[in-house]
């Protein structure tokens, strides 16, 4: 059976954070109006057999057929991936190899983090024209390679100009031929090697770096961050503390949508946790990307 009608998405989680996908799959379902399926491509990174069901019953199988892949399937031989100061966790670094999932007839994907619920219908994002560029994806916090936080700390080795946009890579909408064509994974890898020192959101540099100007400007509302107060948005992006603890400190308003689709949900009984369990995990993902830096 062909895919390559149907609108492709592409998520990674681990165990800890099913549940924000939970939400996630159940707002896309609730709000998508078309009459396309959806192939969601989730890249398991340790989903217990319990939460694994969960999420399968948070798909409608007449709308949406979920496809699972284990992270260690994903990273190709002989990836390493590299060992920065930040906590994001390694599957962060996952994104980066998402287009080599999708059948090879796939012309486009939407890849999408997990801490995310979208309000639209998504087949409008997914009609997007890219204006023949590689990917459409909304301007981060910091706006600019050059901003005094954020951006590309040392854009000036590439020849940037400081006032060249830099894009969040929470979510993309891309062409996977033309990414896999131009080798943009292990482009992207190297980058963060050469450039480790300076390396301050993961791959986000990396993918900053590599695809300066080769991206085209989203609506801010494809991509609102929860820290902002973005009229009626599309996407909204629950940067930093996430609603499922009791420290979330950002829109309230948010939140309150965030739960409505968690009711949806097999975890519609959660109730926010508190921040050690937060704390913990950001240690954790340090403590594992430094053994797998050591590992290899």
């Amino acid at each position: 059976m062909s895919h390559k009608d149907n609108i492709t998405l592409i998520v990674a989680t681990d165990n800890f954070y099913a549940i924000l996908l939970g939400a996630l799959i159940k707002s896309i379902e609730e709000n998508h109006r078309t009459t396309e399926k959806i192939d969601l491509y989730i890249i398991d990174d340790g989903i217990s057999k319990a939460n694994r069901e969960k999420l399968s019953q948070c798909a409608t199988p007449s709308v949406t057929t979920l496809h699972w892949f284990k992270s260690h399937e994903v990273l190709p031989a002989g990836i390493r991936i590299p060992v920065d100061r930040s906590a994001f966790p390694v599957t962060t670094y996952l994104r980066l190899f998402a287009p080599y999932l999708i059948p090879a007839d796939v012309r486009r994907f939407i890849y999408l983090d997990v801490d995310m619920i979208v309000l639209e219908d998504i087949s409008k994002l997914w009609h997007t024209d890219l204006q023949g560029r590689l990917f459409g994806a909304v301007q981060d916090l910091s706006k600019t390679v050059g901003s005094g936080w954020g951006g590309i700390p040392n854009y000036e080795k590439f020849g940037f100009h400081p006032d060249d946009l830099y894009f969040n890579a929470g979510l993309l909408v891309g062409d996977p031929v033309r990414w896999r064509e131009e080798d943009v994974s292990n482009r992207v890898i190297k980058a963060l090697f050469d450039n480790l020192s300076d390396v301050d959101m993961a791959d986000q540099y990396g993918l900053n770096v590599v695809l300066n100007n080769q991206w085209l400007p989203l609506d801010e509302r494809w991509n609102a961050f929860s820290v902002l107060d973005i009229k009626d948005p599309y996407l909204i992006h629950f940067l930093d503390i996430k609603p499922i603890f009791k420290t979330y400190r950002a829109n309230t308003a948010y939140r309150e949508e965030f739960y409505k689709y968690l009711r949806l949900t097999p975890w519609k009984d959660f109730k926010p946790i508190g921040d050690y369990h937060r704390l913990a995990r950001k240690a954790y993902n340090k403590l594992k990307k430094n053994i797998l830096g050591f590992l290899k």
